[in-house]
């Protein structure tokens, strides 16, 4: 049995646009600018509806709402929305501090899902604090969390940082 079908347009910015105005700065400094709204967010948070609300050295933060379109088969929101909602803050953190002319991507992801998360959990804020920085390597851990501050996933990443 299905229910009316329900469809969600969505826009986002060239990539390649993006990327080249991201290499004219250091990490914070880029990431400033899309929280000010002077640089379009990445074509996979507008895909996912969530937003960088808060950066500083070494912390970013993303708010989400879950959405029907960010569930499974099994009736709750796929583990995959957690796991690139934790990703991409603790990416962010480690990318605030990049210098000029250095970029970073993720070498190992690893998620651990607490708590099942459904539209009825709400606003969803995900954060990624930066552990260490090192020449090449940096590590960081992120939590994903309910309004009230219940822990609902939590997340470590290695990240390489690199002169492309």
């Amino acid at each position: 049995m299905s229910g009316p079908r329900r469809t969600r347009t969505i826009s986002w910015a060239d990539p390649a646009e993006h990327a080249w105005r991201a290499s004219s700065g250091p990490g914070l400094e880029v990431l400033r600018q899309v929280l000010a709204g002077a640089l379009m967010p990445s074509p996979m948070a507008s895909l996912l509806g969530y937003d960088l609300v808060e950066v500083a050295e070494g912390r970013a933060v993303f708010a989400v709402t879950p959405a029907e379109f960010h569930y499974n088969p099994a009736g709750h929101v796929h583990g995959g929305f957690a796991a690139t909602v934790l990703d991409s803050a603790m990416g962010c953190a480690v990318y605030s501090l990049v210098n000029l002319g250095e970029t970073y991507t993720t070498l190992e992801l690893k998620v651990n899902y607490l708590k099942p998360i459904t539209v009825a959990s709400g606003p969803l804020r995900g954060i990624g604090t930066v552990l260490h920085r090192g020449r090449r390597t940096a590590m960081a851990e992120g939590r994903l969390e309910d309004a009230a501050g219940k822990l609902l996933a939590h997340a470590t990443t290695t990240c390489l940082i690199w002169q492309p």
